[in-house]
């Protein structure tokens, strides 16, 4: 019986061979589509879900209100002593691991056998901790033992790291390195470690990527530790707390208590809180942050959803429009079957199993598409997804889930419609068009336009922010300035002013200056409380506080707008400030505050003011304008800026790497255009963007598709229409226009409901900026006109058709 069905369907399906093609391509691409987007959120949602005890993970963050009660925003860096005192004051804590991740770390090797001795650099996935931390977090050890972790000058390498700097992980068993770490607000140095333990490879899905793992009193750290006791003290945003607590205890509950807590170890004028963050809501935290710089908020990811269900919903449209389309042309077929006793039950079934056989076929393309098409993604989205997740078993439950929920939208209307003709009339070609059908058929169409024209608005506005994001002045220069990261020591520190000098020496570099961040970056490890005027005025926020030397003005082209430059010193001894702090102290002219005293840090630093600073985006644009101050301190410096003249930059480059590494020997050279730092703050908006342009497109061929089986179902009925008309003497244009103006006006109507939806949904997203752009009524013109457009050419192709079909043989089909 079932084998009768597949037989006659692949027969039926060969015999309409164009039908079948369109059918199968529009499927395909939107199966495809959802498999691509469910790969995506199912790599986003399943970060650091492997751990066993994920439900009682937390990690600490520390609450910033920084101007009283208002302006709060959140960092993952805790205050030093926090780790240390939460785990003696609160029984509710089954473990607590304090974590530093450390970056831009150099690893010596020392020279082994017949090896020689090698530098290696690591960007990111230095971190240190202790033992409690793998009590915590589930991540397997190939040798060696965790508790080492509890002794300094310990490290545990990953099986890649190791193979890496040893060649075989066994042998790095016992090991030494140098590493050289340390950081802005940190004591700098080389520490000689022993590799203790191997870590097996860190999976893609969590946000702690460790390399290497070092005991947490090891150098820097521990005397970090011992010197940082006061609650009031700075802090580092690589710096922060993770908890584990006791079976059974609320983080509401906690939460209270720790914000009682705080309040009774910080001074009256610190206003900051702190609370903990379950484990399954840091990856979607973009405020705070997370060790991996990997985030994705829920919107985000309700928008992918939305978007595969609106691609797949089209893709479903176009299947139901191009198989009613086809349905006249089987209506002998149909009577046939039903003069020799078929029933509607067998009828549908048949139709059934060929919309079956049609998604299978779009689902084994949408397949191999999805698997050639992941290292792009990967590319496209910076993901780390390998061709193994599509052994994953939710991912191969989805595509057999969406052959039954496809077959099953797809089929059921078209079966219905088909299996309902008059044997009689469908024998003698007498079928009467079903109103009822037809205006179903119209909005689906409309639907599919909505979604696409939407879509098209949607690009159209991210575009222009992300291009209002690059274009917009900043209120310093970033263009043709490269950013060369490095570590102080003492040696280095002799040889800054060298290395400046021979810098300025090379034709094509303009300008040269060290600072601790530039002044695109918040660093948010050095918001400062402090007091203004020997303390006569406690100020209620707080202030973005950079190290930088006198080169940092002219180099980034900052405007003074009152008093000078920073002279030259190796220490702190006087500030420059920006417009906005002079504000927010009360002064109306910028001339006012020149010459008063700032203390920070509990008044370790207390210098007076020499000069104003024009206001620049010192945040994202999500943010704005923070104040800032800006002093000098050779031991603070970590970031090199150079510009460079824009004439001759792929000349200049390997000369100014040069005098690097003849400056700073066994250090490893690497830099970064500024304007692409600057472009990476806004990552997650370039996705989106690059989502919108491609699945708007998609969208837009799948309508395209829809409207063609519309179309073709219209040709078809009117053919006689057509063929009386054109007898009757009617031009070409006339039959043209006959069968273009209902579909244009199906795409006005869609345009019509597409533009308060799209307004309503942008307007909302934009709101997350400080700085945006306004939605002009041109967008929307400009996204209709080219839907239109599209539109007209996908018609034309079949009003042609219909105006070059013989009228004779259309008219004598009777």
């Amino acid at each position: 019986m079932f084998k009768s069905y597949f037989k006659t369907a692949f027969r039926s399906l060969s015999r309409n061979s164009n039908y079948t093609i369109i059918n199968i391509a529009g499927l395909a691409v939107g199966i495809g589509v959802c498999m691509i987007i469910f790969i995506v959120i199912s790599y986003h949602t399943g970060f650091d879900q492997f751990h066993t005890k994920k439900d009682r993970i937390y990690r600490v963050l520390t609450e910033y209100r920084h101007t009283g009660d208002a302006n709060i925003s959140y960092g993952k860096d805790v205050p030093f002593p926090m780790p240390e005192a939460i785990k003696t004051q609160f029984s509710q804590i089954e473990e607590m691991a304090p974590v530093f991740a450390s970056h831009d770390d150099q690893l010596l090797v020392p020279a082994s056998g017949d090896k020689e001795q090698r530098i290696f650099k690591e960007p990111t996935g230095v971190f240190f901790t202790n033992p409690s931390f793998f009590k915590i977090f589930d991540f397997p050890l190939l040798a060696g033992s965790y508790e080492t972790l509890k002794d300094p000058n310990n490290v545990l390498l990953t099986k890649e790291i190791a193979e890496k700097y040893f060649g075989n992980w066994e042998a790095a068993l016992g090991q030494a390195i140098d590493l050289e770490t340390g950081g802005y607000l940190f004591e700098h140095g080389k520490d000689k470690l022993k590799v203790s333990g191997i870590l097996a490879d860190i999976p893609a899905n969590t946000d702690f990527q460790m390399k290497i793992v070092v005991s947490y009193g090891t150098g820097f750290t521990g005397s970090l530790i011992a010197k940082n006791t006061n609650w009031e003290d700075r802090t580092n945003t690589g710096f922060g707390c993770f908890i584990m607590l006791q079976p059974g205890i609320s983080a509401n509950h906690f939460n209270g208590q720790l914000r009682a807590y705080a309040t009774k170890v910080q001074s009256p004028e610190n206003k900051d809180n702190y609370l903990i963050q379950p484990l399954e809501a840091v990856h979607y935290d973009a405020q705070a942050g997370n060790y991996s710089n990997k985030t994705i908020s829920h919107e985000m990811l309700n928008v992918l959803w939305l978007i595969a269900g609106f691609i797949l919903l089209i893709a479903c449209v176009n299947f139901i429009n191009l198989s009613t389309a086809q349905a006249v042309t089987r209506a002998k077929e149909v009577g046939v079957r039903k003069v020799m006793g078929g029933n509607a039950v067998q009828l549908r079934t048949q139709f059934i199993v060929e919309t079956f056989i049609i998604v299978s076929i779009a689902v084994v393309l949408a397949i191999i598409a999805v698997a050639l098409a992941l290292p792009y993604l990967n590319r496209l989205l910076q993901l780390s997804v390998s061709s193994g997740i599509l052994s994953n078993k939710a991912i191969l439950l989805f595509p057999v889930a969406i052959t039954f929920i496809v077959t099953a939208l797809a089929g059921f209307y078209p079966s219905i419609v088909l299996s309902r003709f008059n044997p009689i009339h469908a024998l003698k070609s007498k079928l009467s068009t079903n109103t009822k059908g037809i205006s179903l058929r119209r909005g689906l169409v409309v639907l599919q336009f909505v979604i696409a024209q939407a879509l098209i608005i949607g690009t159209l506005v991210t575009a222009r922010q992300m291009n209002y994001f690059m274009a917009r002045p900043l209120g310093f220069d970033k263009d043709a300035i490269i950013n060369v990261p490095f570590r102080v020591d003492s040696l280095r520190i002799s040889r800054l002013n060298y290395l400046r000098d021979q810098l300025l020496q090379i034709k094509g570099v303009a300008a040269v200056g060290f600072s601790s961040a530039t002044p695109a970056e918040e660093a948010n490890n050095t918001w400062s409380t402090f007091k203004f005027d020997n303390a006569i005025k406690e100020t209620g926020f707080k202030i973005i506080t950079k190290f930088a030397d006198t080169g940092y003005v002219p180099t980034y082209k900052l405007h003074l707008v009152a008093g000078r430059n920073l002279q030259p010193s190796s220490l702190t001894r006087e500030f420059l400030v920006n417009e906005l702090l002079v504000k927010k102290l009360g002064f109306k002219n910028p001339e006012d505050i020149l010459g008063k005293e700032i203390s920070i840090w509990g008044d370790v630093i207390k210098c007076p003011v020499v000069g104003v600073l024009q206001d620049f985006n010192n945040r994202s644009f999500r943010y704005e304008v923070a104040p800032e101050l800006i002093t000098t301190n050779v031991t603070m410096y970590s970031v090199a800026g150079i510009k460079l003249e824009t004439e001759n930059i792929a000349a200049t480059l390997p000369r100014v790497q040069a005098i690097w590494e003849q400056t700073f020997p066994g250090f490893v050279y690497e830099y970064k255009f500024l304007d692409d730092k600057i472009e990476g703050f806004y990552k997650q908006e370039m996705q989106l963007s690059r989502f919108y342009k491609i699945f708007s497109v998609l969208a837009i061929l799948l309508g395209c598709l829809g409207l063609y089986g519309l179309a073709s179902f219209m040709t078809t009925q009117r053919i006689k229409e057509v063929g009386i008309r054109k007898v009757l003497g009617a031009s070409a244009g006339s039959i043209i226009y006959l069968f273009s103006k209902e579909f244009i006006l199906l795409v006005i109507v869609a345009f019509a409901v597409a533009v308060p939806l799209a307004w309503y949904y942008m307007h909302h997203w934009l709101q997350d900026y400080v700085y945006r752009v306004e939605i002009s009524w041109w967008l929307f013109l400009l996204g209709g006109a080219a839907v239109i457009f599209i539109a007209i050419g996908t018609l034309s192709f079949q009003a042609i058709k219909a105006v070059r079909a013989n009228p004779v043989k259309s008219l004598r089909t009777e």
